[in-house]
């Protein structure tokens, strides 16, 4: 193994959540007069935390979102998230293989801790992420594309950012780890390999991340 810790975007990475988030942030947009489509919603925001999309709507249009936006939008995620989301195939057995070879890991998503916690129990994979292994945008200053969120998991998993490879699926999600110093792979199921520029490479399906991994 090459890394001494692997750290783990969430939101297409460990549960398949960004067809049904980009759906529905594209939805509510339309809704309040800013009208969106879902390949909109994939390339604007995807990958980002919720500041993202209230600092681009009004640098575009002059007009701040609602001041229950985040709250009326979380409420739709989960309750869809509730009825219908599913782990990433081959997820478990990646992090069944790094716990079997002693290798750390952990997840530093954009996304709330309640919205981690709950894709997580409606999939099983709290089982895998414990308080101590789960970093949310809300642990710091600035989500991704800044390098905070994960030179903060680094930091609390005790481990220099250069011993560490990220697992991303967004364009700022690579963005901010190669700006923390880490290596960072390419997850292609969702996301075209140009839009993924610097990754140190690209895999397409979970079985494959082992091999790259060297484990």
């Amino acid at each position: 193994m090459r890394y001494d810790l692997v750290i783990f975007d969430n939101d297409g990475v460990l549960v398949d959540s960004e067809p049904i988030s980009n759906t529905l942030l594209a939805g509510y947009l339309t809704e309040l007069g800013h009208p969106t489509s879902y390949e909109d919603s994939l390339r604007d925001y995807m990958g980002s935390a919720m500041h993202r999309v209230h600092d681009l709507v009004e640098e575009r249009t002059g007009q701040r979102l609602p001041a229950d936006f985040d709250d009326v939008f979380h409420a739709r995620v989960f309750a869809a998230f509730r009825a219908g989301l599913e782990p990433v195939p081959g997820v478990e057995d990646v992090l069944k293989q790094l716990v079997a070879a002693g290798v750390p890991y952990c997840v530093a998503s954009s996304g709330s801790h309640e919205r981690i916690r709950v894709g997580h129990r409606k999939t099983g994979l709290d089982a895998w992420f414990r308080d101590g292994n789960v970093f949310s945008s809300e642990d710091v200053g600035r989500g991704k594309p800044a390098p905070d969120l994960f030179l903060h998991a680094a930091a609390r998993m005790g481990v220099e950012p250069g011993r560490c490879v990220v697992v991303e699926d967004s364009r700022l999600g690579v963005r901010a780890a190669l700006a923390a110093g880490m290596d960072v792979y390419g997850f292609t199921a969702m996301t075209h390999e140009e839009k993924l520029a610097g990754a140190e490479g690209f895999f397409r399906r979970m079985d494959e991340l082992p091999v790259i991994l060297g484990m």
